[in-house]
């Protein structure tokens, strides 16, 4: 009997794939298989067509010049994204990707990026750079491990909610103590790494929502996160 399959979409890697972001995909893969399932991953880049059978999106950071190069195309996907996301599909966006998931980006030259406003969120660069690790404090995952490196300051307006509180770092912000942003079954965040290597309860769960949406149900294997544990412990251990 074949193996159920669940499709990942990988949002523009040639232009939005920094600090390790391409981790998450193998990640996807990987825990997919190891729960049972055949992962399909189809990368999207400007100018592409985009995919019909969708489980899961996810998308890197990259430079304001790569955000340049995307935010047109990505305005086009905006009703179909926005569909999907009410609909519940699992989405975890990046960084860049994060900052164009919201309302708009302002760039340090003061170049306005409208984003597909997803998540209510507003980002404006600054002169202050954000950088370190990072450990915060989520409620549906527990403790989240990542590597920040973001000029922009974001706020998260009331339609959506912090994904975490900061214990150590800087987060969305200088000033909040907030990390990341959350609504429907879509994640934003700051956290390279990348985030879901160290983060395999975060992994787990976009695979079981993908899961349950597709087949109605989800009956998870046991996994041996040893080794993720081991770098989160050496991650938290190290100085911001």
């Amino acid at each position: 009997m074949s193996k159920q399959s669940i499709h990942i979409v990988q949002l523009y890697p040639n232009d939005m794939n920094i600090y390790g972001d391409e981790g998450n995909v193998l990640v996807l893969k990987r825990r997919l298989e190891w729960h049972g399932y055949e992962p399909i991953v189809t990368q999207y880049n400007v100018g592409d067509t985009f995919p019909k059978n969708i489980d899961i999106i996810i998308g890197g950071g990259g430079q304001d010049s790569g955000q340049l190069k995307i935010y047109k195309d990505l305005l086009k996907l905006k009703p179909t994204l926005h569909e999907l996301a009410k609909n519940g599909t699992p989405m975890l966006a990046v960084c860049g990707l994060y900052q164009l998931f919201g309302r708009f980006f302002q760039t340090a030259t003061n170049e306005k990026i409208d984003g597909i406003g997803i998540l209510d969120i507003e980002t404006h660069a600054t002169n202050e750079r954000l950088i370190g690790n990072v450990v915060s404090e989520s409620k549906d995952f527990g403790e989240i491990i990542g590597y920040e490196n973001h000029s922009g300051q974001t706020t998260v307006g009331p339609q959506a909610q912090p994904l975490a509180k900061v214990i150590k770092g800087a987060g969305n912000n200088s000033s909040d103590g907030h990390e990341g942003a959350r609504i429907h079954n879509v994640i934003g965040t700051y956290l390279h790494g990348s985030i879901l290597p160290k983060n395999p309860i975060l992994a787990d769960w976009l695979i079981e929502t993908a899961v349950k949406n597709r087949y109605g149900s989800f009956e998870p294997q046991v996994i041996d996160d040893l080794f993720a544990d081991i770098a989160r412990d050496i991650a938290k251990s190290r100085p911001r």
